[in-house]
């Protein structure tokens, strides 16, 4: 896969082509001297549980995988936290309200979006609602969302690798407990 900097032939700041490599992770502009670093974006997933035991899945409803299962979540935007981020794409997913949220682990994912390999940290989260929710269809992101028992999860099913790899930790953890 390309580097994303590859992507930037011209500084962002004067405009000037003399924007070349810096190192692994920046690419630095010969004439103004301004350096630009290609940091992670943050990106969130939830792992939403109920009383009965089943987590809410969401069915992807646009590109890349779409009609596989994920988890809710997204990408945080800029001024809010990462709680923040994921309590809104929660929302936005499933038409839930959550309070209760619990950092669960990290990892580093490449998500391509436009032809385009975005680096991300995505962050899990935990999410316990109780009583019957019932989520609704999503605005955008999903196509629907739905209860499964968490011991009929199938990890095969979650069309994004770096989802896949979170259910599958997901999974042999709470086997763990």
């Amino acid at each position: 896969m390309e580097h994303p900097l590859e992507k930037f032939k011209y500084c962002p700041v004067c405009g000037s082509r003399h924007f070349v490599v810096n190192n692994f992770k920046s690419k630095h502009c010969q004439d103004c001297g301004f350096t630009y670093y290609a940091n992670p974006c943050s990106a969130t997933a939830a792992f939403i549980v109920n009383d009965n035991d089943e987590m809410l899945v969401v069915r992807r409803a646009k590109e890349p995988a779409k009609g596989t299962l994920d988890l809710p979540g997204g990408f945080c935007d800029m001024g809010e936290t990462v709680e923040q981020g994921m309590i809104r794409e929660i929302k936005e997913e499933t038409g839930l309200d959550v309070t209760d949220i619990q950092y669960l682990f990290s990892s580093p994912n490449v998500y391509v979006y436009s032809g385009m390999g975005v680096h991300t940290l995505d962050m899990d989260y935990l999410v316990r609602v109780h009583g019957d929710h019932i989520p609704v269809t999503a605005e955008d992101d999903a196509a629907e969302a739905m209860w499964i028992p968490i011991n009929e999860v199938n990890p095969a099913e979650f069309g994004l690798t770096s989802i896949r790899n979170a259910v599958i930790r997901f999974l042999r953890e709470k086997l763990r407990k």
